[in-house]
């Protein structure tokens, strides 16, 4: 069966012009800091890897997001893999994916995953998507098809998921993915709880952390990860409210890194947090009982991702 294509989707103003907490699009962003400078991603083996992806018609969020971390990454063996189209059913005015009607899964997809994760010589992969929610499962059977598309291509890959909120869908979603489970569970918390309707207007904060709490109800072995962007207004308490809510609910491992606006039409940066501040948060996070705890300017929730999972379950065994 061939997949109808995607509609194209709406970006920047378009996107954003039914959410309920109007941007002013006049207001600018504080200059960039000199610490804050990307890397030069152009290196022979990202440009090798980028090209075994578009043979496979496959793209990462790490080209997509263009991510300061990609030769960091791709260089050590870790991609993250974004699944089910490019066309988001939410609005969020701090993302630049475009919004819109979304086509049907591609049924070939979880195979095509598999084939580049052996091509790239991959160790670590993280699969994450668009929001689904004009699916029954939020696309949780998709999530699993890939996985285990993915362990059947390369048995020793460790597989770490970073999954939508399921919004309405969360019993269905992780009955399927409890039949193939991944090494790592990922959901962003994304902001503090004030900041929701502004940033996260179809999302909901007790939602994401009721989700996290549910997988590791049900998976207990599998460690649960978060990660928050700073610099959209909140305060450090804030922060440290966020992070405690996090580890009341089963949260294993947190990112905490800069956000960067996409457009003029997005949420504007209110501050940069500088790289000691974030050092500083990072250990009164591990004082809060994370596992592992990765922070600064730069950080991704992919960021380092095969790293950190190791060293959180090195420290749950420790325990």
């Amino acid at each position: 069966m061939q997949t109808m294509p995607e509609l194209r989707g709406v970006r920047g103003a378009d996107k954003l012009a039914r959410i309920p907490v109007k941007i002013d699009d006049r207001r600018v962003s504080p200059p960039k800091p000199a610490w804050l400078r990307a890397r030069d991603p152009g290196t022979p083996e990202v440009l090798r890897l980028q090209q075994i992806l578009r043979s496979h018609r496959l793209h990462t969020v790490c080209e997509e997001a263009a991510c300061p971390n990609i030769g960091e990454c791709f260089g050590s063996g870790t991609a993250t893999f974004m699944i089910l189209g490019s066309i988001c059913t939410r609005r969020c005015p701090y993302c630049d994916v475009a919004h819109g009607r979304p086509a049907r899964p591609d049924p070939d997809e979880p195979r095509q995953l598999a084939e580049v994760a052996a091509a790239m010589s991959l160790r670590y992969v993280v699969i994450t998507s668009v929001d689904r929610d004009d699916l029954r499962d939020g696309g949780a059977g998709h999530f699993a098809a890939c996985i285990a598309a993915t362990r059947t291509a390369v048995p020793a890959i460790r597989i770490e998921v970073l999954t939508p909120d399921f919004r309405g869908r969360e019993a269905v979603a992780l009955d399927v993915l409890a039949t193939t489970p991944p090494d790592v569970f990922n959901h962003n918390i994304e902001t503090v709880p004030r900041l929701y309707r502004a940033a996260r207007p179809g999302g909901d904060y007790a939602g994401s952390l009721a989700l996290l709490q549910s997988v590791k109800w049900r998976l207990p072995d599998v460690p649960t990860k978060s990660g928050l962007m700073l610099g959209l207004g909140e305060t450090d308490d804030e922060v440290l409210d966020t992070l405690r809510d996090l580890r009341a609910h089963g949260c294993d491992i947190v990112t905490l890194g800069q956000y960067l606006r996409p457009s003029p039409a997005h949420l504007p940066v209110e501050r940069y947090v500088a790289p000691d501040e974030f050092e500083r948060l990072r250990e009164r996070a591990l004082e809060l009982g994370f596992a592992e705890v990765a922070a600064g300017p730069l950080v991704r929730s992919s960021y380092r991702a095969d790293e950190v999972a190791k060293a959180a379950m090195l420290a749950g065994e420790a325990v």
